[in-house]
């Protein structure tokens, strides 16, 4: 017989070394005071020199993971996913956050520069990370869905893009977004992946908020230096918030709100999994409803 998993109310470990994220539902957030809410929504620590220690969720079977490498790290198998090999029957989208690195995937190398984002097949066996130069590593943010097909694997550079331009500097909301892996770019079964810059002076991030009853959304705030994000969360009329610092993640269900305002200009990677890949399938919220 396995070992018997413990868990609280937030997360759960295995006796492998991933870790399983149960989410509360929407009625018990309000109960919970801070230490529950980031143990329940949050990931303080993404990242991880010698491994590729994933977190696992109960939303949509979202799982993420960051591998800042200082020498070969290998995408090994956990347990969690019950199949021979991890892509077996998952897909992978990783952005590069850190100094240049490459990935191999079954031998083949893709040279990734900062912002530069990978795509990698289910059905891939092997892949490996590194980092160019360990004085100035790599950092690979990795998020995977369950997939049901095979999409090529497949690259795009961050000279390659051209952002979308929303709000403006009077409303302190003033961003581009970036859209990597979704309909109209890199093929996927369901992962939409991309990021969003704050021009300098701008501070609010998806405000005016929605929720996506569809869609699972995760964000990963990097590129905050000393500064730090209170990220809201939680139904539209029973809203809390989350103090997140650098290279620090947060869930977002399918029922809540996500948005953010910082102390200055940040990034963030955006990425979701669910019933359908339409970016503007949302359901907006009058700020003024907000509570």
């Amino acid at each position: 017989m396995s070992p018997q998993r413990r868990y609280s109310a937030g997360q759960m470990t295995a006796p492998n070394r991933a870790t399983f994220l149960y989410t509360p539902r929407p009625q018990e957030v309000p109960t919970l005071a801070s230490d529950g809410l980031r143990s329940a929504f949050m990931i303080d620590n993404v990242f991880s020199e010698s491994a590729a220690s994933f977190t696992f969720t109960d939303l949509d079977r979202l799982a993420l993971c960051g591998v800042q490498p200082g020498g070969s790290v290998s995408l090994d198998n956990d347990r969690e996913t019950g199949t021979e090999f991890f892509l077996q029957r998952r897909e992978l989208g990783i952005i590069n956050t850190g100094g240049a690195g490459t990935v191999k995937v079954d031998g083949k190398a893709f040279n990734l520069g900062n912002l530069d984002c990978l795509y990698v097949s289910m059905g891939s066996r092997s892949v490996t990370f590194e980092s160019t130069d360990r004085n100035k590593p790599a950092k690979f943010f990795l998020m995977s869905a369950p997939a049901h097909r095979e999409y090529p694997t497949a690259m795009v550079r961050y000279t390659e893009t051209k952002g979308i331009a929303l709000g403006t500097q009077a409303t302190a909301n003033q961003r581009k977004i970036y859209q990597y892996i979704h309909a109209n770019g890199i093929k996927s079964c369901q992962l939409v992946m991309g990021f969003t810059e704050l021009a300098e002076g701008s501070v609010w991030n998806t405000m005016p908020p929605h929720t996506h009853s569809r869609r699972t959304e995760i964000y990963f705030y990097f590129d905050l230096g000393q500064s730090m994000v209170c990220h809201f969360l939680g139904q539209p009329q029973s809203t809390r918030h989350i103090f997140v610092h650098n290279d620090q993640a947060v869930l977002s269900p399918s029922w809540s709100i996500h948005a953010g305002c910082g102390t200055s200009a940040y990034k963030f990677i955006w990425a979701m999994g669910g019933e359908n890949q339409t970016f503007d399938d949302m359901d907006k919220i009058d700020p003024l409803q907000l509570r």
